[in-house]
């Protein structure tokens, strides 16, 4: 039996043995409750703010800055409730993408049947928004802009430099799902001009369950979960500190090993499309090399094939790929993204597959992934 081949690294990452390491010593040896002060609590709330602090440089970032959640979904959520019912006096209207995660669009339709008015920008063929249409779509009742930094399905990077810098001079609060892109790309919240950051450690060889939102000092922000008093009142629940810990981990090595898994992970995209077409294959990448990128993710289109046949047969080859993003697998339904980019009737978003790189693979691995799936779509397109 052919050795399974893993390339849905978007979805989620194997734990560095490093990071599992520094998880499983924290599990045995510092339990004690951050917010006790006895010893044992002293002892897990100095590992707690240390793992803070890393996380905090990692994007120019003050520790005190740093908000620890459950992961990705909870700091999308917090950053978006959480403004919208700090700054509701001041405004209702939201400026956000058609092409985000379900984890902001649909905090944004919960807000709309609330009564806030939400502006989806459309991007263009290739997954872009611009910063114009921003600037186009404020109004004097804009109190968020929530843009994606890269996007999960395709991994088209948007201009938030830009954006953030149109707002410097609006009173809307900015925030990016950097989820995706954290680890990978270099990212600095001053120089973006960011007010909210939401990241998730499972991304990027950490454990599940851990993330963190960034809120710059002096944004308005309302708790969304009501008990004691963490992270100095703002996300109530005793926490995770060896997932913190762990998280913080693979931060380090994320940082240290950055600017080689993109070239890596570029090559073997490259690798991919000159595989693909040694065997003759009709396919059609969503993005061109001219467009911003996150570098481990590749989107690819191969007419005559059927997304729900290929995805099972790719399977049986022993190769993990997935069509878009984690959270609406198993439904095979349209993904929204697609549709967004390419229109209703194209094809695409029924032949196309999104393949992501990540730790433990090499050149061997990519040949061998890259020869199966063209032997699955030799099969598929008659």
């Amino acid at each position: 039996m052919k050795e399974a081949i893993y390339l849905d690294y978007a979805a989620t990452t194997p734990m560095h043995p490093a990071v599992l390491e520094k998880f499983t010593a924290s599990l045995a040896e510092t339990f004690g409750n951050p917010s006790s002060t006895h010893q044992f609590g002293r002892k897990s709330k100095k590992l707690l703010e240390e793992s803070r602090s890393i996380l905090a440089n990692s994007i120019g970032a003050d520790s005190k800055e740093i908000i620890l959640t459950s992961g990705g979904t909870e700091a999308d959520n917090l950053a978006i409730f959480g403004t919208a019912q700090a700054m509701k006096h001041i405004g209702n209207h939201i400026i956000t993408t058609q092409i985000e995660h379900h984890a902001v669009l649909n905090p944004c339709k919960r807000l709309e049947s609330q009564g806030f008015n939400v502006t989806y920008l459309e991007p263009d063929r290739y997954g872009t928004v611009t910063a114009q249409q921003v600037q186009d779509a404020l109004t004097d009742k804009t109190i968020l802009v929530t843009v994606m930094y890269g996007n999960n399905e395709v991994g088209t990077i948007q201009p938030i430099k830009e954006i953030g810098e149109i707002l410097q001079s609006h009173q809307a609060v900015f925030h990016t799902d950097a989820v995706q892109a954290y680890g990978l790309s270099h990212i600095n919240v001053d120089e973006l001009n960011l007010d909210l950051l939401s990241v998730s450690a499972h991304k990027l060889n950490g454990p599940k369950g851990i993330g963190f939102l960034y809120q710059r000092n002096g944004t308005q922000l309302d708790s969304q979960s009501v008990g004691g008093g963490q992270e100095k009142n703002r996300r109530a629940g005793t926490e995770s500190v060896p997932a913190v810990a762990a998280f913080a981990e693979a931060v380090k090595i994320a940082e240290q090993t950055k600017d080689e898994k993109s070239a890596v992970y570029t090559s073997y995209k490259q690798t991919m499309l000159a595989i693909f077409g040694q065997n003759g294959l009709e396919f059609e990448p969503t993005l061109t090399e001219y467009v911003p990128q996150l570098p481990h993710v590749f989107h690819v289109s191969f007419p005559g094939t059927d997304v729900e046949t290929f995805l099972m047969s790719l399977d049986l080859e022993g190769v993990a790929v997935s069509s878009g993003s984690a959270c609406s697998a198993g439904s095979f339904e349209p993904s929204h993204v697609i549709l967004s980019m390419f229109g209703n009737e194209s094809d695409r978003a029924r032949n196309s597959i999104r393949i992501s790189f990540g730790y433990g693979l090499d050149q061997a691995i990519i040949e061998e992934a890259a020869q199966r799936i063209s032997t699955v779509v030799k099969r598929l397109v008659k």
